[in-house]
């Protein structure tokens, strides 16, 4: 695995994850995931976390698609990667929380993963891209 890569294509996934999370979950779907349990979201975001699970998942996705370098090296192939992976880590955490807590009504639950999938699958296009073999000169 090309370190330089994984690290520039976490990086950018991870920026990728931010700024897409922000616009779905902070704009598009902000009232409708706050609506079913009151008093449950903070009164203020903790942004260092915020910004550690984002660049978690964008290195994540890179690790994957850097694993497997010729095969995972293109933005089609990051789509496709990112939405299984987004779908199968959305699916798992959502399942479970639903299953365990009353965070979220069954359709949030639903909405959350598509959701999830979405920007997985958007955040896979740009780590498929910055992994191409063309994308970034060896060291």
């Amino acid at each position: 695995m090309n370190t330089r890569k994984f690290l520039i294509a976490g990086i950018l996934g991870g920026i990728v994850y931010f700024f897409l999370g922000w616009l779905i979950y902070g704009m598009l779907l902000n009232d409708y995931m706050r609506s079913s349990v009151a008093g449950v979201g903070r009164g203020h975001i903790n942004y260092v976390a915020l910004v550690i699970g984002n660049f978690s998942m964008g290195f994540a996705l890179s690790y994957v698609l850097n694993r497997g370098r010729r095969a995972l090296a293109s933005p089609r192939a990051g789509i496709k990667a990112g939405t299984i992976v987004g779908l199968l880590f959305a699916a798992g955490y959502d399942l479970i929380a639903y299953a365990t807590t009353n965070l979220a009504t069954p359709a949030q639950v639903i909405t959350n993963i598509a959701a999830f999938t979405v920007v997985s699958a958007v955040a896979g296009a740009v780590v498929g891209l910055a992994s191409r073999p063309d994308a970034v000169a060896t060291a």
